[in-house]
């Protein structure tokens, strides 16, 4: 007996180092293939990677930032580059990095999406990208959220304020929505509202486009889910019924665009901020209506953020004002049934 469970144990010790030997060996191939790639078809990686993540899983979006963020490294250990070179490897080795980030905190990880924000933020430092800069801070403000941490958050916003002037992009825009964000959760309702129109402000006087599209761009659609993603953290009526309407227009902007336009989870927290509003509304059918795409996610698609938001909404119709509505009661069992 003894000998048989020594035998199946060698066994399976040798089939476990066979499959190692071959899943190493074919990443080994894909590494090589990528160190083969020119550095216009590595920016454009970078750039593809940027769009895809808007309707992308970030799970393979993690395994593909982490393969070219590789080829980026290896090139600046080996100085694979030419002289002018180098500044553009940082900026894309910031950009992966950043994207690492956002793949990291969507998994639930948000100390290690601190972790590759810091390595994002140190890479635009060193390329003297003042707008990647301005959008790692916006970045580390909204893992810093994803904790609660609103007063680390809303210093990162101001430390990237700084850095605003003769920048291209949305990244202002961005920086003051994520500094309504802690407003809100910090409940100063008048503060709120007033840098909201701040934001709105702001995102006027943008003369020069994004560098980089998707993950690196915030587009009008997206400054409308911030509103209602900020507005629903306030007590008052007015607050959930402009909440309820800016939601509302970002979920129809993002339906009338190509899909690869698309930012799906977004799109998908978008819907549980509309019926957060709802709820608070006192409009239960309308929440659930609103819920629905939601709930039929497949759990692989049920990102950290969807989760934490949905079960805010389960707990509001936990009240007592709630208790004997049979259909609080359907929508609350169907949240607390999510993943």
């Amino acid at each position: 007996m003894a000998d048989f469970e020594r035998e199946d144990r060698e066994r399976r010790e040798q089939a476990a180092t066979r499959r190692t030997l071959a899943t190493s060996l074919a990443a080994s191939r894909d590494l090589v293939e990528l160190a083969d790639l020119e550095l216009d078809e590595l920016h454009a990686g970078v750039e593809e990677t940027a769009i895809d993540y808007l309707g992308t899983a970030p799970r393979p979006m993690l395994h593909r930032a982490d393969a070219l963020r590789g080829d980026v490294l290896s090139r600046l250990r080996d100085y694979r580059h030419g002289p002018h070179e180098r500044s553009d490897l940082y900026v894309a080795a910031g950009r992966l990095s950043g994207i690492l980030a956002y793949s990291a905190l969507d998994l639930g990880d948000p100390d290690a999406a601190l972790e590759h924000a810091r390595a994002a933020g140190r890479c635009a430092q060193y390329a003297g990208d003042m707008e990647l800069l301005m959008w790692v801070r916006g970045t580390q403000s909204l893992i810093s959220r994803f904790s609660g941490d609103y007063g680390i958050a809303l210093d990162y916003v101001r430390d990237g304020l700084q850095y605003a002037g003769d920048v291209p992009g949305t990244g202002e825009a961005r920086l003051l929505c994520g500094e309504v964000q802690c407003l809100a959760n910090l409940g100063d309702s008048k503060a709120t509202n007033r840098t909201l129109h701040i934001a709105e402000r702001a995102r006027e006087r943008v003369q020069r486009p994004d560098s980089l599209a998707g993950l690196f761009e915030f587009s009008e659609t997206k400054q409308r889910y911030y509103a209602a993603s900020s507005l629903i953290w306030l007590d008052g009526r007015e607050d959930a019924r402009t909440a309820a309407t800016e939601a509302e227009a970002a979920i129809a902007s993002w339906e009338r665009m190509p899909a690869a336009q698309r930012s799906l989870d977004d799109e998908r927290l978008c819907h549980i901020y509309l019926a957060t509003a709802r709820v608070q509304l006192g409009e239960v059918e309308a929440a659930t209506e609103a819920m629905a795409p939601v709930l039929a996610l497949p759990v692989e698609d049920q990102i950290s953020w969807i989760n934490k938001r949905a079960h805010r909404v389960g707990s509001i119709l936990s009240a007592p004002r709630y208790q004997n509505s049979s259909v609080s009661a359907d929508l609350k069992d169907a949240i607390d049934a999510l993943g």
